[in-house]
């Protein structure tokens, strides 16, 4: 019992300090993070991928991290847009050579981080993701779970990147 007590009360101790999200992540001083609109400017435009993409990283800062989402000027910056979006062949079938049985759904998003209080840890980085579905599958059926599993790795890839300390 005592042991229980005392690891929620270390618990409580390390949330309550501040800077540490729940990732293992360090965010510093920082007290907020604002996350600007991703507008699509690939070849390729799916408008609500810019949608899907800018809310999944805004919710997982605001679920991962004790930062507070403010609309400008956060401790946190990030800003971007989606560079690419294409949708390719990736696996013949064996019996058939001319048929594709696998398809691969690429998205690269070309993220600006600006950390206001320690500057060294800024960056500009292209991150991609990519997701197989079959071919057999009508892409237009899928296309918003595939969009949501690709904003979603995307996401978890570029909070890492900006407070990972690994």
């Amino acid at each position: 019992m005592i042991r229980k007590l005392s690891f929620l009360l270390l618990f409580a101790a390390m949330v309550a300090c501040g800077g540490y999200s729940f990732t293992g992540g360090d965010v510093g001083d920082a007290q907020t993070v604002s996350i600007d609109f991703f507008p699509n400017t690939a070849d390729l435009v799916k408008p609500q991928l810019s949608q899907i993409f800018t809310e999944k990283l805004r919710d997982i800062f605001v679920q991962q991290t004790p930062l507070e989402l403010v609309r400008r000027n956060g401790d946190m910056q990030f800003s971007g847009e989606i560079v690419r979006y294409t949708i390719e062949p990736i696996n013949a079938q064996a019996s058939d050579l001319g048929t594709v049985a696998q398809n691969r759904l690429t998205v690269d998003v070309n993220v600006i981080f600006i950390n206001t209080l320690d500057p060294d840890k800024g960056f500009e980085e292209r991150f991609t993701r990519f997701v197989d579905f079959d071919a057999t599958q009508d892409i237009n059926s899928i296309e918003d779970e595939l969009h949501d599993q690709v904003s979603q790795e995307l996401s978890e890839n570029i909070l890492n990147r900006a407070i990972g300390d690994w």
